[in-house]
């Protein structure tokens, strides 16, 4: 099964679980914009550029889609597993990023929200503007965020920022003489989050 299949199908299983689960599980899922800052210290000239041939950053933009489940309630903090799919363009070139990983959410602090923060480990995808070629590598993440409850069912993601690094098509895999190192990932992402007691 392909990996941007394989979300959704998470998804619903992670839904059926919260469904059937004591109360303690809480299941969210959300489908929220995304825009990246993608940088690279090195300029890559050859026909796999990613970011474009002599270019060092770019701004991609796209959907975030995934869910969370909290297994674990404590008195200060929840905590559980998060899995995503995003899926961005820029210039031509796209890269999806697939992450699974812990997640701890704090209780609602001062204005009712409540902040958290995830590791995301898995892979990405990345295909450059000029060519159909593309890569498959080991992609990092780590990223905070606040959740706004508006109701018993919905919050509201007021900011997600994350930082992470993923090595992306370049002409240095496919025989060029420069070493090119791996991008670095600045995300921004906002929307709601749809939970599932």
């Amino acid at each position: 099964m392909k990996l941007r299949y394989f979300v959704p199908a998470l998804a619903m299983a992670m839904t059926t679980i919260g469904l059937c689960s004591s109360a303690q599980g809480q299941t969210g899922l959300y489908f929220n914009p995304i825009i990246s800052r993608v940088s690279d210290s090195t300029r890559d000239t050859g026909p796999f550029a990613f970011l474009g041939q002599n270019t060092t950053s770019r701004y991609f933009g796209g959907v975030d889609f995934g869910g969370y489940y909290m297994f674990f309630h404590g008195p200060m903090i929840d905590a559980g597993v998060d899995v995503r799919d995003e899926i961005q363009h820029g210039n031509s070139a796209s890269l999806n990023s697939f992450m699974v990983g812990p997640r701890v959410s704090f209780k609602p602090v001062a204005l009712g929200v409540k902040p958290y923060v995830q590791v995301g480990f898995g892979s990405g995808r990345s295909q450059s503007p000029l060519s159909p070629v593309h890569v498959t590598k080991l992609e990092y993440d780590a990223s905070v965020g606040i959740d706004k409850p508006l109701n018993r069912r919905v919050d509201f993601r007021v900011i997600e920022v994350g930082y992470g690094s993923v090595t992306t098509v370049s002409s240095a895999i496919y025989g060029g003489t420069t070493p090119i190192p791996a991008a670095r990932l600045l995300n921004f992402s906002t929307g709601f989050v749809f939970r599932i007691p």
